[in-house]
């Protein structure tokens, strides 16, 4: 099941992608893709309607974040090898976490800003992971039973300030619009194994990243357990669980980085794409 939300920024409504990839308006039936409706029972009772008996959506609207109402936008840095390797970085002993600001979050394909006088705006294509159930202190045989599923994330990144302006890499992450979430939550269901999904991402139609989740240094299931062991997750909150090589910092012999102007497209197997335009920020 694909559930998404759809409309204006600040007013998106609940929706689920039927078998024909048409929009279905589920706000007769929930108030929004949120937290309340992600454990087991309400998904089950979603998964039970005739989407055909739901209203269709018109046009083409504006898709918005997969999830509404998120507790917790958690990250986790160099979880591929290659990607460490490229950043001059060891691959880490433990899951390097770090945090973005809700106020980043943005939908899959509104624009991505350039902060002001950025020279150093990047990309990261990655894996997300939409927690269902709460956890606390749960091993990594029971991490999975807590996601309710999956969805595209790119993990825009401001590296002069992640890296060169002191204290946390948070700083670098944070900025408006750096959070493109979507276009779908893919149910855990449809996702059998989600260490074995291609992601990728182009700009201006030149493919920078091409990797798998397979060389993932920490799983999803290894990652839902460990955080849980130091803060509860929550459903409803979000893990982005790194990106595999082909940043633009890490282009040899020199880095290249977006620039007010350009398309970035990417996507992951079977949970959609997302294309966004570069502007400068107002």
């Amino acid at each position: 099941m694909k559930l998404m939300r759809y409309g204006p920024k600040g007013q998106e409504k609940p929706g689920l992608l039927d078998a024909q990839g048409r929009i279905r308006d589920l706000s007769g039936v929930v108030a929004d893709i949120d937290g309340s409706v992600l454990d087991d029972a309400s998904l089950t009772r979603l998964r039970a309607l005739d989407a055909a008996s739901l209203p269709l959506v018109q046009g083409n609207p504006r898709i918005g974040p997969c999830v509404g109402s998120i507790g917790k936008f958690i990250c986790i840095g160099l979880n591929y090898a290659d990607h460490a390797a490229e950043s001059n970085l060891p691959v880490p002993a433990e899951p390097v976490v770090f945090n973005k600001w809700n106020s980043a979050i943005s939908g899959p394909n509104d624009d991505i800003e350039i902060p002001r006088g950025s020279q150093k705006t990047d990309w990261e294509v990655e894996l997300g992971v939409v927690i269902g159930k709460p956890a606390k202190y749960i091993t990594e045989a029971q991490a999975l039973d807590h996601v309710a599923g999956y969805c595209v994330i790119n993990d825009v990144s401001e590296r002069a300030w992640q890296i060169e302006r002191g204290g946390t890499w948070d700083k670098g992450k944070g900025f408006d619009t750096f959070g493109p979430i979507g276009p779908w939550l893919v149910t855990a269901d449809e996702v059998p194994d989600p260490q074995n999904l291609g992601l990728w991402l182009e700009v201006d139609g030149h493919r920078y990243q091409n990797g798998s989740t397979r060389t993932m240094v920490f799983t999803v299931a290894k990652l839902v357990s460990y955080l849980s062991q130091c803060m509860s997750l929550q459903p409803g909150d979000v893990i982005s669980t790194g990106t595999p090589p082909g940043v633009g910092m890490g282009v040899k012999p020199n880095p290249v980085y977006l620039k007010p102007g350009q398309t970035v497209r990417l996507g992951i197997d079977g949970l959609g794409e997302q294309t966004q335009k570069t502007v400068s920020a107002k």
